[in-house]
């Protein structure tokens, strides 16, 4: 649930900003209460916004000639101005039948040679192109005005029709198709049909919670919006169907939220457009994907704070604190981070890290990094380990191949399975329940698996809470969760990198539940995607505080975005100068997280020696097996000898441990 917004924070602006809704049963949930009594006002007392209301097609072409700020309007639209600005966490989707997405006929569907498309539509009418591409079916089509389709139909001719004009149809034809429920079943994914899109600029964050308050409070008083409608028709003359129908499709056949779920949905729905060459998106190249601009992230308070600051900082005075284990803001970190030298900053995390562990040991673990599949829906620019469902490459690991690098895992004296893949649509959360328990049966080794955006996807393929799902997975033997997915936690950056995984508070989100639960959990940073020093602050910033909240997280590992064969270019900074100076910083400022780890993998051991005197005081580990930034140009591996070997270099004893970093014998 969105927060309400206040009225004590109103606009001073020199008009509404002009709405154009969808006039269709389905998008009275999000602007019923833009208007009348209940309308959001400006300074002046006058409403915010000024609604009018047409078909889909028609919302897109008065936001496209300036006609309106912002539409409703159907996603097919957006791929034409990528520029166009999307209301975050709005949408007009489906996870299976949608009941008004109906393709009519009086012939089985090979059959039909000729479909009336309803002008009213662009989504849909795209997204019938694509399905019956899949079938290699090429019937002719026209256009006909809406709602006029249906009484087309005949022999082998069929209709397309949305909207209202849908309800009651589908009693009157040998054939019917439901597309929500046809798109399911080819991808097991949700269907986003329509969102709110402004041209650039023109929403701001007080906008934004009007328009999510709007869609809560029309989703409280669903059955008050269907009867309405209801009656509004019998007024007209129309048909009508019961009323339970319409409520029924308001509170559960259409979703109404933009969450992960449904924007995978949305990239898979626009990339398979592209790919058979029904779109194409200008001023992105081929092999880019689609980048959705969202309207109004707000600034967090804690930032605002540290803007107002005006007080003069000192970088000695600082360092000193923080070696000393008091606490600085977000100001003062930003301040460090921006002014700070490298060798100060470094030894200052050096002395803070003895603080923390007196006796000269290092740690590390062995343990193995096992991609069970790398098919994946989200498609992140960042990302070449990925191939996106149906593609030849596609895998998921059986069982005979799982036994074999689990035996050698325990062969070689590892003690933990580190298990993550890509967001497969077709693995179910009995999947991972039966796999989890075979390998607990069968082996002793710890489940350190499946980041926080796999649990998201998976509690959104089954319809659960993502408290649900952990908690069926502890019981099928999951132990810990590794903190993969984070990168940058700020959705300034993550909406330009990954717009379709999860935002920086689901993430928080799953962490938190997981904490609840007793499991404990790593925490994670990625940079180089040109964040500054607030992105890099905000995401330690919300590390600290989960952890004063939870005490759940064990260790924080950061590490350079490796860029080699990605669609993601490298324009940031990611050399090991850098790296260091956000480890130093990270020692300093996560002043509640215990441990720090080393990132050689994507560095070298080289500068893994030198990142513990930069405040770390583990070496990560053994990694008999990795693919995911070894795909992306990172390709240093070592045995538990070269690791001992390295730690002792720098001056450390090394010990083995587990996840919850107890040790694993005596210090060597």
């Amino acid at each position: 649930m969105t927060s309400p917004i206040r009225h004590t924070h109103r606009l001073p602006l020199n008009r509404p900003i002009r709405v154009c809704a969808v006039s269709f049963l389905n998008a009275r949930p999000l602007y019923a209460y833009l208007t009348g009594e209940h309308a959001p006002l400006d300074t002046s007392g006058r409403a915010l916004f000024d609604v009018s209301a047409a078909v889909p097609s028609e919302c897109a072409r008065r936001l496209e000639a300036g006609e309106c700020d912002v539409g409703l309007v159907p996603v097919a639209a957006y791929a034409a101005h990528p520029d166009w600005e999307v209301v975050p966490g709005i949408g007009i989707a489906s996870r299976g039948p949608v009941q008004t997405v109906l393709l009519l006929s009086q012939v089985a569907l090979e059959r039909i040679r000729h479909i009336h498309l309803d002008a009213a539509s662009r989504s849909s009418s795209l997204l019938l192109r694509e399905l019956l591409h899949a079938r290699r079916l090429t019937p002719t089509m026209d256009e006909l005005p809406h709602g006029a389709g249906a009484n087309g139909v005949a022999d082998t001719t069929a209709a397309l029709v949305i909207g209202d004009a849908a309800f009651g149809l589908a009693r009157s034809f040998e054939h019917v198709y439901d597309l929500g429920a046809w798109w399911f079943r080819e991808t097991a994914l949700p269907f986003v049909f329509a969102f709110w899109a402004a041209r650039p600029g023109v929403l701001m964050v007080e906008h934004v919670l009007a328009l999510q308050h709007a869609r809560d409070r029309g989703l409280k008083h669903a059955e008050e919006l269907a009867r309405d409608y209801r009656r509004e028709r019998l007024a007209a003359g129309l048909s009508v169907e019961p009323e339970h129908v319409y409520g029924n499709y308001l509170r559960q056949t259409v979703r109404y939220g933009l969450t992960t779920h449904e924007r995978e949905g949305m990239v898979e729905f626009l990339a398979r457009a592209r790919h058979i060459g029904l779109i194409t998106i200008p001023g992105v190249a081929d092999d880019e994907q689609i980048h959705v601009r969202f309207a109004g992230i707000p600034v967090p308070e804690v930032l605002r704070a540290a803007r107002r600051r005006t007080e003069p900082l000192d970088v000695d005075i600082l360092l000193a604190r923080a070696a000393n284990g008091d606490r600085i803001d977000l100001a003062e970190g930003m301040f460090l981070y921006e002014h700070a030298e490298l060798m100060a900053l470094g030894a200052a995390a050096d002395q803070r890290r003895k603080q923390l562990h007196p006796e000269p040991v290092v740690t590390y673990i062995v343990d193995r990094n096992v991609n069970y599949t790398n098919v994946c829906v989200t498609r992140c620019k960042f990302c070449n380990f990925y191939t996106p469902p149906g593609a030849p490459d596609g895998y998921v690991l059986d069982k005979h191949v799982l036994a074999h690098k689990f035996r050698e895992t325990v062969e070689l004296g590892g003690v933990q399975i580190l298990l993550q893949g890509g967001l497969n649509p077709e693995l179910r959360l009995s999947y991972y329940e039966d796999l989890f328990r075979w390998t607990k049966a069968n082996f002793p080794l710890n489940l350190h698996a499946l980041s926080p955006t796999e649990i998201i996807h998976i509690a959104q393929l089954e319809d659960m809470s993502v408290a649900e799902v952990l908690s069926r997975l502890a019981a099928a033997g999951l132990d810990s969760v590794p903190g993969g997915g984070a990168e940058i936690l700020d959705d300034e950056v993550r909406n330009r990198i990954s717009p379709f995984k999860n935002s920086t508070d689901e993430w928080l989100h799953v962490m938190r539940e997981a904490h609840r639960l007793g499991m404990r959990t790593t925490a994670t940073m990625v940079f180089g995607f040109q964040e500054r020093s607030e992105h890099i602050l905000l995401h330690l910033e919300r590390i600290r505080s989960l952890q004063d909240e939870t005490a759940g997280f064990t260790a924080f590992i950061v590490w350079p975005f490796q860029a080699e064969g990605t669609r993601l270019k490298l324009r940031d900074d990611t050399s090991p100068v850098r790296y260091l100076r956000i480890q130093a910083l990270a020692r300093l400022y996560l002043d509640n997280v215990p441990n720090v780890q080393v990132s050689w993998p994507t560095l070298g051991p080289e500068i893994g020696e030198v990142a513990l005197r930069f405040g770390a005081n583990d070496f990560g580990s053994v990694m008999i097996e990795e693919n995911v930034v070894s795909t992306a140009g990172a390709h240093f591996m070592m045995t538990s000898a070269e690791i001992e070997h390295h730690i002792r270099r720098a001056g450390f004893r090394p010990a083995r441990r587990n996840m919850q970093y107890h040790l694993l014998g005596s210090p060597s």
